[in-house]
């Protein structure tokens, strides 16, 4: 019997980012996480979504993840 995964999407605000190597890396620590399907940062408005599967992964889990790697989000 085949999973159907709970496909969910949540969008942080981040303060400002400086650098291209700065989406790299959240990208990368994001991508990694279990059960996250996609993230993408937009440079140009300092945001990120994450396409995830929500039995996997909650988005206060994804917010610690881009904090750890030192990248506030603005409340």
């Amino acid at each position: 019997m085949k999973t159907i995964e709970k496909m969910k999407t949540t969008r942080f605000q981040l303060e400002t980012l400086t650098c291209p190597s700065c989406i790299t890396r959240i990208e990368g620590v994001l991508n990694k996480e279990p059960g996250v399907n996609k993230a993408k940062v937009l440079f140009n408005s300092s945001k990120v979504k994450i396409d995830y599967d929500e039995e996997k992964v909650s988005s206060d889990r994804l917010a610690e993840v881009i904090q750890k790697v030192g990248f506030p989000i603005v409340s």
